[in-house]
C-alpha cells in the first residue's frame, strides 16, 4: 500500500508483484503484458499484467481459473505510509487515504499465488491478472487483450476488490457518460445583455426541466429504475459577459441497459429544447453538441452459476454466510463478464476508501486472503464431486 501508483502509474507496483513471484519459481515465458494504456484515453506507464499458472500433476486439464485485482489506486493514496494500529492498518499521513483500494485485493491474489508455489500445493491452470487504470473509468478491463487470459478462457473469475469477506458481488450496473457542449453567443453583460445568448441559462434549464421531470439523482420510473448525475459544469470567465460556452460531464447507470438508454435519451432531449428555448433579441438560439460513451454492460450472475457457487463455498469456509450483493458502481468484473469470463467480486477488508479515513481490517484481509487460495487451489466439495462424477 505504500507503494505510489495513481491510474496510469502502476508499473512500480507491477515490479513488485512480478519480484514476489519470480522468487517463487515463475519464469519469465509464464509472465505476459498486453498495451490496454495505449487504447485507453488516459495513456500511461504500462498496460495489465497476466501471469499464467499450469496446473499441477493431474489437473493439467480441469477448467482454468482467473484470480483478479486492480494495481492503481486513487491520488489521494499517493504517499500513503502504512502503519498497524490493533485490528486495522492506517496511513499514518492524515492527508492521505492508504490505498488498501485495491492493493489489498493485490495482495490476497499474490499470497494464494505464493502459497501455491512455495508449498507445492496442487492446483488448476491459473491466470492471475492484475488490471490498470480501474479507478478511471475500468479502462485496463475495458481495453484488456483477451489473449492475456490464456486458453481456453477461464471457466470462472474472481475478482478481488471490497471490503466485507462475506459479500459475493454477483452484479452490477452499466452506466454511460454524456459530454454535452453548449453554445451560446457573447456579448457585454452591462451594455448590450439582449444581444448575448448564455449557455449557462441553457444548462440550468436543462438541468431545472430533467430534475421537474424525475430525470436527475435517482430515476425511478415505470419503465426502470437507474440513477443520473451532472457532476461537471465548466463555463464563463467574467462576469460582465453573457457565457458564450459550457462544457457539462454527466452519467446515466442502470441494471438494464434499454432504460440506462431512455436515461441518456431524457438528458439529450431536455438539453436541446432549453437550446431553442433561449434567444437573443435577434431571433438567435444556442446550439448543443451531445456526445455519450459507453463505460460498461451491466452484470447478474444467477445463483447457480457455478462462479458464484465456487465463492459462496470459499466464503462459507472462511467462517462466513455468504451474502449476495448488488453493486451500483462500475468493477473490472463488468468487463470481464463482457470478455466471456462470469466473474464476482470478494471483499479483501478495504473500509472507508477514497478518503483519508480509509483503513484496512486485518481480519477481514487475513480472511480474504484464505477465499483466495481456497478458490485458487480449487478446494471444495462441489469441485471434488464435479471430478468424481467425470
Amino acid at each position: 500500500m505504500g507503494i505510489p501508483g495513481s491510474s496510469g502509474h502502476e508499473a512500480l507496483v507491477a515490479s513488485a508483484i512480478l519480484d514476489d513471484l519470480k522468487r517463487a519459481g515463475v519464469r519469465p515465458s509464464q509472465v505476459k503484458h498486453d498495451t490496454a494504456q495505449r487504447r485507453g484515453p488516459h495513456g500511461g506507464e504500462r498496460g495489465n499484467l497476466a501471469v499464467h499458472l499450469p496446473g499441477t500433476a493431474g489437473r493439467t486439464r480441469e477448467a482454468r481459473r482467473l484470480l483478479m485485482a486492480h494495481m492503481d489506486t486513487v491520488p489521494i493514496c499517493v504517499g500513503s505510509k502504512p502503519i498497524r494500529r490493533g485490528g486495522r492498518i492506517v496511513s499514518a499521513d492524515k492527508a492521505t487515504g492508504l490505498g488498501a483500494d485495491n492493493r489489498a485485493g493485490c495482495a490476497a491474489v499474490l499470497v494464494a499465488a505464493l502459497e501455491l508455489l512455495e508449498n507445492d500445493l496442487p492446483h488448476p491452470p491459473l491466470t492471475l491478472l492484475f488490471t490498470v487504470q480501474e479507478e478511471v473509468g475500468l479502462v485496463g478491463a475495458r481495453h484488456l487483450s483477451r489473449s492475456l487470459l490464456g486458453r481456453p478462457l477461464p471457466s470462472m473469475g474472481f475478482n478481488f476488490d471490497g471490503g466485507d469477506p462475506a459479500q459475493v458481488t454477483v452484479a452490477a450496473v452499466g452506466a454511460d457518460r454524456m459530454s454535452i457542449e453548449v453554445e451560446g453567443i457573447a456579448s457585454h453583460a452591462g451594455n448590450h445583455p439582449e444581444r448575448g445568448v448564455s449557455a449557462i441559462t441553457i444548462a440550468g434549464r436543462a438541468i431545472a426541466a430533467l430534475d421537474r421531470a424525475g430525470w436527475l439523482g435517482l430515476v425511478r420510473k415505470r419503465a426502470g429504475r437507474g440513477t443520473s448525475n451532472v457532476g461537471v459544469i465548466e463555463g464563463g470567465q467574467a462576469t460582465n459577459v453573457v457565457t458564450p460556452h459550457a462544457t457539462l460531464r454527466a452519467e446515466a447507470r442502470s441494471h438494464d441497459a434499454a432504460f440506462c438508454q431512455q436515461i441518456v435519451e431524457a438528458y439529450r432531449e431536455a438539453f436541446f429544447k432549453a437550446a431553442e428555448g433561449v434567444h437573443n433579441e435577434a431571433g438567435q438560439a444556442g446550439r448543443i453538441r451531445f456526445d455519450v460513451r459507453h463505460d460498461y454492460d451491466a452484470f447478474h450472475l444467477p445463483g447457480d452459476e457455478p462462479t458464484v457457487l465456487e465463492a459462496c463455498d470459499a466464503v462459507n469456509a472462511a467462517g462466513y454466510d455468504p451474502i449476495h450483493k448488488v453493486c451500483n458502481g462500475g468493477l473490472d468484473a463488468n468487463w470481464l463478464n463482457a470478455h466471456g469470463v462470469p466473474t464476482v467480486t470478494l471483499g479483501v477488508g478495504q473500509q472507508d476508501i477514497h478518503t483519508v479515513n480509509e483503513s484496512l481490517n486485518v481480519k477481514w484481509f487475513l480472511d480474504g486472503c484464505r477465499v483466495a487460495l481456497r478458490l485458487a487451489a480449487g478446494e471444495n466439495k462441489r469441485a471434488e464431486n464435479q471430478e468424481n462424477t467425470k
